[in-house]
């Protein structure tokens, strides 16, 4: 009788570990971390964009009821003994400029956007400690404001810092750009703006820490992407040694890369608690949250193409303005420059340059946001050749398959410098139009302008994205004597579902059950080091981390099985859980025997310890994700609405751990899209004011707005690690906005259309109808 077929983890759906204590409300967040001796800290903030701070008279909110402590500037300042870390860095090309600030963590002096602080109130609780907040009198000047690119960028702009509005200048450039655009048949421009959005994460941020003046030591509880990088941030900037400071991720609502920033309340509560004697605590509220917490997005790009009357893109050149916020925050200058290195997409283009301009202005600092740079260059490139596409009277589909990078050219060195690990374009394309039936499409959507129907548009978008950043990301493994195990991971999750992925790895490799491994993150004290999660890096580099730690383990386990079984160790074969001695298949333990043994004092002394782990792994490059996004809507002339009716997506990510995880990073990637393409934008006025400060104001897409998502998968892996897997966080988010774009452009073609930029609001849509109707 056949032997039934060997237990399979990666590759294979499992339904998250981590949802029945989320959806039972037994998640613990930091709002839910309570003492009864806990203080709570509110911070007072600018209501202006801009002015100088005359005074602050803070007497009537000393006195106020519950109130503990009222601090400014000036009483917390000197308690830091380093500014915070800005990251100026790209995969390649160079920064000509970076302009060096040293912010301060509360402002006394001058305010450069609303919601910059000014003063915290520590009270019994955070209703009287916002009670007294209102109590402080402040005497604004106020000054001048640069609320937009155009007015910071103004010779009369009034100037934010020491020198100047221009916040940093990268560039990067390969082959002959000049005289590929000389010698080309065709040359398009295409300028475009991509609005800056809110990041919504469910949770709002929060931060609560306290201080054993015994051990002089922090513990900090945090809403961050990445403990390990907050702890020693902290400690830098505080001047303590890391070892002092415990930093915790409890569950943490989402993040979207605006939690991987360090900010001023992070390092302000931690030394509030160490001044006050007692724990502090501080949860922002959603539209504190608007006010204070980074933004995404924010350029204004300028595309040119260069191609030959065949439609062969020769030349690409790419001006991008970023508009930075205030202040440069921890990867501010990093986002720019990742735009510019992703600028030719999919296309073997064999001449581009890219140069890119930081511009402060009068909003909160910019940095990450699902996907960080690679969605506007996606948006850019994917533009631009459907805005080629209609002036060489080509099909956007036959264009892209004349310029894809051929399969056989992989590893790929692209102009900018970029090194693509490996992909084959079309693979995804083929899939897509066999899901979506593109020709059928096209019909139907020619008789709708002959029948004088809701027109019809079908847009594409094609997208690769740079992923499992290093520089390295730990992973232990240990069974213990039980023959259950704990992994510790140093990547910190935030809905990726670490906790199933990584336990259907070390499943994989030790032939034990899942629910026999528990995966632990997010505790310092636990975790002894990593960097965490943002930039899709977690499963190429912290799953390979895990995945060569339970190979080591194994290892350990097959040496330990040899000493009990008295064979060799080559000899031991683990099936179906058990270690057996080749050719003896009586001759076995379980993992239960060799798990006690390990533990053991009579284990002969070169196979103690052999059972744990703890190991690193560092990728020799980046991987490139790619896939294909396909949307389909009509357009309703009356209201200048946008209805989706189809939307298709052929991801590869390479190889899986689960589909079922990346199917739902996929959808929700889609959705934050969508949002950017047809809702969101964080709207201000010309005197710095934050129009859109709730959800009432700001828009994100709601279920009913959304279509059903038809997803697929084909397979490419890496050669960089040895799952083969590529990322996939952020590719909906980055393949979706073109594909929405492109969709509503080509709906409006008949008009004249060229362009419009994102929001594609109905009001929008409709004057532009109008217009081109009247």
């Amino acid at each position: 009788m056949p032997k039934p077929p060997l237990p399979q983890f990666i590759g294979v759906r499992v339904r998250r570990r981590e949802d029945p204590q989320l959806i039972t409300g037994e998640g613990r967040y930091v709002a839910d971390i309570h003492s009864r001796d806990a203080l709570n800290a509110f911070f007072l903030r600018s209501p202006y964009a801009h002015a100088r701070i005359q005074s602050i008279d803070t007497a009537q909110a000393e006195k106020g009821r519950g109130v503990v402590a009222v601090l400014l500037g000036a009483d917390l300042n000197p308690e830091v003994v380093g500014p915070l870390t800005v990251i100026a860095a790209a995969p390649c090309g160079e920064y000509e400029k970076v302009q060096e600030l040293d912010r301060q963590l509360l402002q006394s002096e001058r305010v450069r956007f609303m919601g910059d602080p000014i003063a915290v109130v520590v009270a019994e609780t955070a209703a009287a400690a916002e009670d007294a907040a209102e109590l402080i009198l402040v005497d604004y000047d106020p000054l001048p404001v640069a609320a937009s690119l155009d007015r910071a960028l103004a010779p009369e702009a009034p100037r934010l810092h020491p020198e100047g509005n221009e916040a940093y200048c990268w560039r990067a450039e390969g082959g002959d750009v000049d005289r590929a655009f000389a010698e080309a048949d065709v040359v398009t421009e295409l300028e475009v703006c991509v609005q800056r959005v809110i990041p919504n994460a469910m949770e709002p941020r929060a931060v609560r820490a306290s201080y054993d003046p015994e051990t002089e030591s922090f513990t900090v509880w945090s809403t961050t992407q990445a403990p390990h990088g907050l702890r020693d941030e902290l400690a830098r900037v505080i001047g303590v040694p890391p070892e002092r400071i415990r930093a915790i991720a409890p569950e943490v609502g989402g993040g979207f890369g605006a939690k991987s920033n360090i900010y001023p309340e992070e390092v302000l509560v931690p030394l509030l608690a160490r001044r006050l004697g007692r724990p502090v605590r501080w949860v922002a509220s959603r539209s504190e949250d608007y006010l204070a917490t980074v933004h995404g997005r924010g350029q204004t790009n300028r595309l040119r193409l260069a191609a030959s009357s065949e439609g062969r893109v020769v030349g690409a050149e790419l001006s991008v303005t970023v508009d930075c916020g205030a202040y440069l925050e921890r990867a501010t200058p990093a986002v720019g420059p990742l735009t510019g290195v992703m600028m030719t997409g999919i296309y073997a283009i064999p001449h581009a340059r890219a140069r890119v301009r930081g511009v402060f202005t009068n909003k909160p600092p910019m940095e990450p946001y699902r996907g960080a740079g690679r969605p506007e260059a996606c948006y850019m490139i994917e533009r631009g050749m459907d805005h080629l596409a209609r002036k060489l009277s080509l099909d956007p589909i036959e264009l892209k398959r004349r310029n894809f990078i051929p399969p056989d050219r992989f590893p790929h060195t692209t102009a900018i410098g970029l090194t693509y690990d490996s992909g084959d374009y079309a693979r995804p394309l083929e899939e897509a139009l066999r899901l979506i039936d593109y020709e059928g499409l096209r019909t139907e959507q020619t008789k709708r302008l002959q029948e004088g129907a809701h027109p019809l548009g079908i847009g594409v978008s094609g997208y690769v994205e740079i992923c499992g950043f290093g520089p390295w990301e730990s992973g232990s493994v240990e069974v213990r004597p039980d023959g259950s195990v704990v992994v510790l991971t140093g990547t910190s999750p935030h809905g990726q579902g670490h906790q199933t992925s990584w336990s259907q790895i070390v499943a994989e490799i030790l032939q034990i059950p899942l629910e026999r491994i528990e995966v632990k993150h997010g505790d310092t004290a636990i975790v002894r080091e990593g960097i965490g999660t943002f930039g899709s890096r977690s499963a190429p580099v912290g799953g390979t981390a895990v995945l060569q730690s339970s190979e080591i383990v194994l290892e350990g386990a097959r040496q330990i099985a040899g000493h009990l079984l008295e064979a060799a160790e080559a000899d031991i074969r683990l099936e179906e859980g058990e270690f057996q001695v080749v050719g003896s298949p009586g001759h076995r333990v379980n993992w239960a025997e060799v798990a006690a043994a390990a533990y053991s004092e009579s284990l002969p002394e070169d196979l103690q310890g052999k059972l744990q782990y703890e190991g690193r792994f560092e990728p020799e490059g980046e991987t490139y994700p790619f896939g294909f996004h396909f949307c389909v809507v009509e357009i309703d002339p009356e209201t200048g609405s946008v209805r989706i009716l189809r939307y298709v997506s052929v991801d590869d990510c390479g190889h899986v751990i689960n589909p079922m995880l990346v199917e739902g990073q996929v959808h929700g990637g889609i959705v934050q899209g969508i949002g950017q393409a047809l809702f969101e934008e964080a709207h201000y006025d010309e005197n710095g004011n934050l129009l859109t400060g709730t959800l009432m104001d700001y828009a994100v897409p709601k279920a009913h707005q959304l279509p059903s998502f038809q997803t697929s998968r084909t397979e490419t892996p890496t050669h960089l690690n040895p799952l083969g897997l590529k990322g996939i966080g952020e590719a909906a988010t980055i393949g979706s906005t073109p594909a929405v774009v492109n969709a509503v452009v080509d709906a409006l073609a008949h008009l004249g259309v060229e362009h419009l930029d994102t929001p594609l609001t109905p009001e929008k849509i409709w004057q532009v109808m109008r217009a081109r109707t009247q």
